[in-house]
């Protein structure tokens, strides 16, 4: 059996519960080493065997899956964050069912929501935005055109943006010419919940000086939007007296 699991946004005790017990529980772990945490493999037993999955191709790590399974062993992919999101897997789950193998997902804490508990943030401010979009800017894997920065610019939510740190001057020209100004508030941050974490609110006009001065060209999540600097938000309607739900009644 294979278990695809979230590690989390970096912290060793971000991982969940059941996240936890899969990795106590396997024979078999292979690793994302280029971004999950080495601490979480302190969970694993003494007889494990561990594989660095940054020095292996796809087809390197589905022969090692195969040897587990044939030898009836348990084998736990372990993938940064929330393995849906720009994690690869279902390429390899298409190969393990090919091959008839059995799998299950266990989620994990994404990096952005990490950063928002770094930051204290809440995405989805009633009267600022009630969105929050996940994306990246193209590189190695492309992005279709329908989703580009500007494109989604035009929405004026929050949004979250991954896997770009390297191109901070040309993210900021694309989110302006999308339609934010340039004080729209921002924030860079670092290896989110790891130890060595780094976090800095700027505006889109000072993303790239605000990395070129502390150093950081990878391993971080840009947050664009107002709920930032949570600014001119209004209040919940959930909490207020005037409001009725099944369990509360208006209150003058």
């Amino acid at each position: 059996m294979v278990y695809f699991v979230g590690a989390g946004p970096g912290a060793k005790d971000l991982i969940t519960v059941r996240g936890m017990h899969y990795l106590e529980q396997a024979d078999v772990i292979i690793y994302a080493g280029s971004l999950v945490n080495p601490e979480l493999l302190q969970y694993a037993k003494k007889d494990c065997e561990i594989y660095n999955s940054a020095e292996m191709t796809l087809e390197e790590v589905i022969a090692v899956i195969e040897q587990a399974e044939q030898q009836e062993k348990m084998t736990v992919r372990l993938h940064t964050g929330e393995p849906s999101i720009y994690g690869a897997v279902r390429e390899q789950m298409d190969i393990l069912e090919e091959k008839g193998i059995s799998y299950e997902s266990c989620p994990g804490v994404s990096a952005c929501f990490g950063a928002a508990a770094s930051l204290n943030l809440e995405y989805t401010l009633p009267g600022i935005s009630q969105s929050l979009i996940i994306t990246r800017m193209a590189g190695k894997t492309g992005v279709p055109e329908k989703e580009s920065i500007e494109s989604f610019a035009e929405h004026k939510a929050s949004m979250a943006v991954y896997l770009s740190a390297g191109r901070l001057k040309e993210m900021a020209e694309r989110l302006l010419a999308g339609g934010y100004q340039k004080d729209t508030p921002a924030a860079l941050v670092y290896k989110a919940t790891w130890k060595e974490e780094e976090a800095y609110i700027c505006t889109i006009a000072t993303l790239a000086d605000t990395a070129e001065r502390h150093n950081i060209t990878k391993t971080a999540l840009v947050l664009v939007g107002e709920a930032v600097e949570h600014r001119h938000y209004e209040r919940s309607r959930l909490y207020a007296p005037d409001f009725e739900t099944e369990f509360r009644r208006k209150k003058s």
